[in-house]
């Protein structure tokens, strides 16, 4: 229907154009040639009106032909990377929280964060979790002699934004990135909510240039919070079943589109 809708279109544009434009015998021929077309057109005959437009109209014939044929062959591929993913989120599907999970997951389809909030003694936690950095650790499996910093680069992991608030005053924001039964801390600051946003604020030093027994205390500060091990390694298999979602969302909206 809609390639008889677009042929019909076309020749009520081109015909009336080809009738004016003829003059003397030769215009006779077009004249009743073009007459003739379109009333194939809109005789409603398929076969007579596709005939006669693949003879007139060659080109345009083959233009969409082999659009249409490139649509399907990539609609085809959609689908078949659609099924794919369906299935792997169906063998990966992600575990319940853990029994004394102490935070309420926001997750709203669509973006790239869920956002986890609770209360604690006064205090509002909330934290940003992101889409996690997969790593399968295959290429240096034959390599045991890595360093700290090496082994936590083969390592999936997941980055948190985790800020303490309390009612009216300043909040702490921590930078973390959660690796298997691991948590670094990877940047902490002081946020004023009363300072200007032009103002460059001073950061404070590297987190990794404290004293080691201050960069212990802050992790036992973030643990008594709820930001522990139990806590991260759920998160990352939630946020891998995210990912997963919303990648077979944006394939069905891929899908779509292209079939319009």
């Amino acid at each position: 229907m809609a390639l008889n809708n677009i042929i019909r279109r076309t020749a009520s544009r081109v015909v009336p154009l080809a009738i004016r434009a003829s003059t003397g015998r030769q215009g006779y021929f077009q004249h009743h040639t073009s007459l003739a077309l379109y009333a194939a057109v809109n005789s409603g005959v398929p076969e007579l009106s596709g005939n006669l437009l693949r003879r007139s109209f060659p080109s345009f014939h083959h233009h969409y032909s082999t659009k249409a044929s490139s649509d399907e062959s990539l609609v085809r591929v959609i689908e078949s990377e659609l099924q794919y993913a369906v299935e792997s989120q169906e063998e990966d599907q992600a575990e319940d929280a853990p029994a004394g999970f102490p935070f309420k997951i926001e997750d709203h389809p669509g973006q790239q964060t869920v956002t986890l909030a609770r209360e604690y003694q006064g205090e509002t936690i909330t934290v940003e979790v992101h889409m996690p950095d997969l790593v399968t650790g295959e290429e240096n499996d034959d390599n045991d002699d890595d360093d700290e910093g090496e082994e936590r680069a083969n390592q999936s992991s997941i980055p948190l934004v985790v800020r303490v608030s309390k009612k009216g005053g300043p909040s702490l924001e921590f930078g973390c990135t959660a690796y298997p039964d691991e948590i670094a801390i990877d940047s902490l600051s002081v946020k004023d909510p009363e300072s200007s946003e032009d103002q460059i604020a001073y950061e404070g030093p590297d987190f990794g240039d404290l004293d080691e027994n201050l960069q212990k205390a802050f992790h036992k500060y973030l643990e008594i919070r709820g930001i522990k091990p139990s806590t991260t390694n759920f998160l990352h298999a939630y946020m891998v079943d995210k990912d997963n979602r919303e990648y077979i969302t944006w394939l069905k909206n891929l899908k779509k589109f292209v079939e319009s």
